[in-house]
């Protein structure tokens, strides 16, 4: 493949890659949103939410129309939701391979752990 496509896929991932556009897409999945809609899913500002939009929207993962006053937004791809259920996976299994790693050695951290709290449930400060 050319490298091409990699840029583009990359630009399109992270077009994605923020939890209100997340949960923008999530929404989006419903059916056609109007902004003020999806202003309230994600509890932001009318601004923002509309950069979020315009983002969306330049990398082809959303579509909008204006009906009157109010500007209906739409997912141009719906399969772009199937990301989901591989992410969730992803994050599943490695919730269930630090739970086996806290397991096998309980007084340490598993290795690679970024989050606020582990699959132990203990918590890590920020500074670790």
């Amino acid at each position: 493949m050319d490298m091409t496509i990699y840029d583009v896929r990359a630009e399109l991932l992270k077009a994605m890659a923020h939890p209100a556009r997340l949960q923008m897409i999530d929404a989006l999945a419903e059916g056609d949103k109007c902004v003020g809609d999806l202003q309230e899913v994600v509890g932001s500002a009318l601004p923002t939410v509309s950069r979020h939009l315009a983002r969306m929207k330049a990398c082809g993962i959303v579509s909008r129309r204006r009906d009157g006053n109010c500007v209906y937004y739409s997912l141009l791809v719906p399969c772009i939701l199937d990301i989901f259920d591989c992410v969730d996976r992803a994050v599943s299994a490695d919730a269930q391979r630090k739970t086996q790693a806290c397991r096998a050695e309980p007084d340490r951290e598993p290795a690679g752990c970024n989050t606020p709290s582990s699959a132990c449930g203990r918590r890590v400060s920020a500074e670790q």
